[in-house]
Parts: C-alpha cells; structure tokens; sequence
C-alpha cells in the first residue's frame, strides 16, 4: 500500500483574497524582503502570475496570484520556509472584504 505524499500537501498553501493579483505578487515581494533573520528572501523569477523568491540557504518561495470566482486565488510553497508562507498569507485581506 502507497502512503499519501503528505509533504507536498503540507507545503501547498491557499488562501483567497480580496487584492487583485498583481497587488498579491506585490504585497508576496514587500512581506519576504523585511521578513526577520534568516527568513528574508529575495526575487529570483517573476512573471504576470507568478513570483519565485530565493532565501537563506537557497531555499526557494513561489508564491502565485490568479483571478478565480471572482476573487484571487494565492498559492504559496516552500520546503522550509511553510510557516513564513502561511503568515504571509495570513497577512492578505479575505475575499468579500472591503
């Protein structure tokens, strides 16, 4: 019997929220560029839907923006850095708020 790839659903994280994705991508870069000590990470990549960010150690944040159901989808992994993801997206107005 195969065991669920558990890791992957623990470094997947979604949030929904009001922002337009370009606003999520911008707020992703400003929150992991004054982040503390060692969780302060650095664009690498960017593109329209997307931004990939590089950390100490080498340790990679992707954060993703997307428009869906009339709010904006954001996604955030990272191997190492799963907290610092999920305060961010704590961070991020909810859908329907004003």
């Amino acid at each position: 019997m195969t065991q669920p790839n558990l890791q992957a659903s623990r470094t997947m994280q979604v949030a929904r929220t009001s922002l337009a994705p370009a606003e999520a991508l911008a707020a992703a870069k400003a929150f992991f560029a004054r982040a503390q000590s060692v969780y302060v990470a650095f664009v690498e990549k960017e593109g329209p839907g997307h931004v990939a960010l590089r950390g100490q150690g080498g340790e990679e944040v992707v954060i993703a923006a997307r428009a869906h159901e009339g709010a904006t989808e954001v996604t955030g992994s990272s191997y190492m850095f799963d907290q610092q993801v999920a305060r961010f997206l704590s961070t991020l107005p909810p859908a329907g708020a004003a």
